[in-house]
Protein backbone atom coordinates (compact mmCIF):
# COMPACT_ATOMS: atom_id res chain seq x y z
CA UNK A 1 0.00 0.00 0.00
CA UNK A 2 2.79 2.44 0.88
CA UNK A 3 4.33 1.87 -2.56
CA UNK A 4 1.03 2.68 -4.24
CA UNK A 5 0.61 5.88 -2.20
CA UNK A 6 4.14 6.97 -3.07
CA UNK A 7 3.43 6.38 -6.76
CA UNK A 8 0.21 8.37 -6.58
CA UNK A 9 2.17 11.36 -5.22
CA UNK A 10 4.78 11.11 -7.98
CA UNK A 11 4.68 13.28 -11.04
CA UNK A 12 5.64 11.91 -14.45
CA UNK A 13 8.74 14.07 -14.26
CA UNK A 14 9.83 12.52 -10.95
CA UNK A 15 9.20 8.99 -12.22
CA UNK A 16 11.28 9.69 -15.34
CA UNK A 17 14.06 11.06 -13.18
CA UNK A 18 13.94 7.92 -11.04
CA UNK A 19 14.07 5.82 -14.22
CA UNK A 20 17.17 7.69 -15.40
CA UNK A 21 18.88 7.13 -12.05
CA UNK A 22 18.01 3.42 -12.12
CA UNK A 23 19.33 3.08 -15.68
CA UNK A 24 22.52 4.86 -14.71
CA UNK A 25 23.03 2.70 -11.62
CA UNK A 26 22.37 -0.50 -13.59
CA UNK A 27 24.66 0.57 -16.43
CA UNK A 28 27.50 1.40 -14.04
CA UNK A 29 27.04 -1.91 -12.25
CA UNK A 30 27.13 -3.86 -15.50
CA UNK A 31 30.22 -1.99 -16.68
CA UNK A 32 32.00 -2.60 -13.37
CA UNK A 33 31.23 -6.31 -13.56
CA UNK A 34 32.47 -6.51 -17.16
CA UNK A 35 35.68 -4.64 -16.30
CA UNK A 36 36.37 -7.02 -13.41
CA UNK A 37 35.62 -10.07 -15.56
CA UNK A 38 37.93 -8.96 -18.38
CA UNK A 39 40.73 -8.28 -15.91
CA UNK A 40 40.29 -11.58 -14.06
CA UNK A 41 39.72 -13.90 -17.03
CA UNK A 42 41.83 -12.31 -19.77
CA UNK A 43 44.19 -9.90 -18.02
CA UNK A 44 42.82 -7.15 -20.23
CA UNK A 45 40.58 -4.10 -20.07
CA UNK A 46 37.14 -3.20 -21.35
CA UNK A 47 38.55 -0.40 -23.58
CA UNK A 48 40.91 -2.91 -25.26
CA UNK A 49 37.94 -5.20 -25.86
CA UNK A 50 35.94 -2.27 -27.27
CA UNK A 51 38.72 -1.44 -29.75
CA UNK A 52 38.95 -5.06 -30.88
CA UNK A 53 35.15 -5.27 -31.15
CA UNK A 54 35.06 -2.18 -33.36
CA UNK A 55 37.85 -3.51 -35.58
CA UNK A 56 36.19 -6.93 -35.82
CA UNK A 57 33.38 -5.33 -37.81
CA UNK A 58 35.77 -3.86 -40.41
CA UNK A 59 37.80 -6.57 -42.11
CA UNK A 60 39.85 -4.03 -44.10
CA UNK A 61 40.56 -1.97 -40.99
CA UNK A 62 39.86 1.60 -40.01
CA UNK A 63 41.86 4.80 -39.99
CA UNK A 64 42.60 5.95 -36.46
CA UNK A 65 40.18 8.87 -36.87
CA UNK A 66 37.46 6.47 -38.04
CA UNK A 67 38.13 4.16 -35.11
CA UNK A 68 37.85 7.10 -32.71
CA UNK A 69 34.58 8.09 -34.35
CA UNK A 70 33.15 4.55 -34.12
CA UNK A 71 34.09 4.40 -30.43
CA UNK A 72 33.04 8.02 -29.81
CA UNK A 73 36.29 8.88 -28.06
CA UNK A 74 39.23 11.14 -28.88
CA UNK A 75 42.18 10.01 -31.00
CA UNK A 76 44.38 10.41 -27.94
CA UNK A 77 42.31 7.89 -25.99
CA UNK A 78 42.61 5.31 -28.77
CA UNK A 79 46.30 5.75 -29.59
CA UNK A 80 47.66 4.20 -26.39
CA UNK A 81 45.27 1.25 -26.60
CA UNK A 82 46.16 0.66 -30.26
CA UNK A 83 49.88 0.85 -29.38
CA UNK A 84 49.53 -1.83 -26.70
CA UNK A 85 47.35 -4.10 -28.86
CA UNK A 86 49.92 -3.75 -31.63
CA UNK A 87 52.77 -4.56 -29.23
CA UNK A 88 50.83 -7.68 -28.22
CA UNK A 89 50.48 -8.75 -31.88
CA UNK A 90 46.69 -8.41 -31.85
CA UNK A 91 46.49 -5.71 -34.48
CA UNK A 92 48.65 -4.20 -37.18
CA UNK A 93 49.07 -0.71 -38.60
CA UNK A 94 49.07 -0.38 -42.38
CA UNK A 95 50.17 2.75 -44.26
CA UNK A 96 47.45 4.47 -46.27
CA UNK A 97 48.64 5.01 -49.83
CA UNK A 98 48.74 8.70 -50.67
CA UNK A 99 48.47 9.87 -47.05
CA UNK A 100 51.75 9.81 -45.16
CA UNK A 101 50.12 10.79 -41.89
CA UNK A 102 47.36 8.20 -41.88
CA UNK A 103 47.42 4.51 -41.16
CA UNK A 104 44.80 1.80 -41.03
CA UNK A 105 44.58 -0.46 -38.03
CA UNK A 106 43.32 -3.99 -38.48
CA UNK A 107 43.11 -7.09 -36.32
CA UNK A 108 45.69 -9.76 -37.02
CA UNK A 109 44.63 -13.39 -37.26
CA UNK A 110 45.77 -13.76 -33.65
CA UNK A 111 43.71 -10.66 -32.77
CA UNK A 112 40.64 -12.13 -34.46
CA UNK A 113 41.05 -15.37 -32.53
CA UNK A 114 41.57 -13.58 -29.22
CA UNK A 115 38.60 -11.32 -29.88
CA UNK A 116 36.42 -14.36 -30.63
CA UNK A 117 37.38 -15.90 -27.25
CA UNK A 118 36.70 -12.67 -25.39
CA UNK A 119 33.45 -11.99 -27.27
CA UNK A 120 32.10 -15.43 -26.36
CA UNK A 121 32.87 -14.82 -22.68
CA UNK A 122 31.40 -11.29 -22.89
CA UNK A 123 28.16 -12.66 -24.34
CA UNK A 124 27.97 -15.29 -21.58
CA UNK A 125 28.54 -12.68 -18.86
CA UNK A 126 25.87 -10.36 -20.27
CA UNK A 127 23.48 -13.27 -20.70
CA UNK A 128 23.96 -14.20 -17.05
CA UNK A 129 23.43 -10.62 -15.86
CA UNK A 130 20.18 -10.34 -17.83
CA UNK A 131 18.93 -13.85 -17.13
CA UNK A 132 15.91 -12.53 -15.19
CA UNK A 133 14.52 -11.20 -18.48
CA UNK A 134 12.83 -13.40 -21.07
CA UNK A 135 13.93 -12.96 -24.67
CA UNK A 136 10.68 -11.11 -25.34
CA UNK A 137 11.19 -8.75 -22.39
CA UNK A 138 14.77 -8.07 -23.46
CA UNK A 139 13.59 -7.33 -26.99
CA UNK A 140 10.85 -4.99 -25.71
CA UNK A 141 13.23 -3.07 -23.45
CA UNK A 142 15.76 -2.89 -26.28
CA UNK A 143 13.16 -1.43 -28.63
CA UNK A 144 12.13 1.14 -26.03
CA UNK A 145 15.75 2.16 -25.50
CA UNK A 146 16.26 2.44 -29.27
CA UNK A 147 13.19 4.69 -29.39
CA UNK A 148 14.72 6.82 -26.63
CA UNK A 149 18.07 6.97 -28.46
CA UNK A 150 16.36 7.94 -31.71
CA UNK A 151 14.56 10.75 -29.90
CA UNK A 152 17.83 11.99 -28.45
CA UNK A 153 19.49 11.95 -31.86
CA UNK A 154 16.67 13.85 -33.53
CA UNK A 155 16.57 16.46 -30.77
CA UNK A 156 13.22 15.52 -29.30
CA UNK A 157 12.88 16.69 -25.70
Amino acid sequence: MAERAASADSTPSKERLRLWLRLLKASRGIETTLRENFRAEFGTTLPRFDVMAALSRYENGLKMSELSSVLRVSNGNVTGIVDRLSDDGLLVRIAVPGDRRASLVRLTRRGQEEFARQAAAHEAWVNAMFSDFTASEAQDIGQRLEHLQHGLQTGRD
